[in-house]
């Protein structure tokens, strides 16, 4: 199959595919076969996610649903064995979707080897701008499967859903460090 007709299949603009080419960052397997006709190599076993590594993704908000993280790491690794594919990291943390300074997330996402970054849920990932680490994965030729997209698919509810967690995070951030405040205090004055 030449590199255009791939290219509209797998829902990429043909000159995105022909830089990826020219960048040695294409997918799968291709040759230049003429001074025009670039040739894709896909036979029964290849896809763009065979191709490179998986990087498997788990995060749960807190210490009481580290069973879920087990969980949701066994379930990735499953698919994964299953499907064929070759994973070359796997990161899991208890942290707030909200935060963007995770770690393990940062490390999982700068890895070159990690091709496709597999999660079970989009927010997973983070509770908001999904969609943007999925754009910045896709600039770079790599890609991110949900293996559960979720039951919303109205933009409209999704939006609102992420803004309520947006709003709960801070009013329940809040009380969490008036808490500890105010339990410090009582820690100093019981010293006393």
């Amino acid at each position: 199959m030449n590199l255009t007709e791939w290219a509209r299949a797998q829902g990429i603009a043909p000159r995105t595919a022909y830089r990826w080419f020219r960048e040695g960052t294409l997918p799968v397997p291709a040759e230049r076969v003429g001074p025009r006709t670039i040739l894709v190599n896909i036979d029964a076993n290849t896809s763009p996610s065979v191709t490179g590594g998986l990087g498997l993704y788990a995060r749960v908000s807190s210490h009481g649903q580290k069973a879920d993280l087990e969980r949701q790491l066994v379930r990735l690794s499953q698919w994964a064995a299953k499907a064929g594919y070759r994973v070359v990291r796997i990161e899991s943390e208890i942290a707030s979707g909200m935060n963007g300074g995770r770690t393990k997330a940062r490390r999982l996402l700068a890895d070159p080897a990690v091709t496709t970054v597999v999660v079970e849920h989009k927010d997973r990932l983070g509770r908001m701008d999904v969609e943007l680490v999925e754009a910045a994965l896709s600039a770079t030729g790599r890609r991110l499967v949900a293996l559960d997209e979720g039951e919303v698919e109205d933009d409209l509810v999704r939006d609102m859903v992420e803004v309520l967690t947006s709003l709960c995070v801070r009013l329940y951030g809040r009380r969490s460090a008036k808490s500890r405040a105010r339990k410090a205090l009582q820690a100093a004055a019981a010293d006393d």
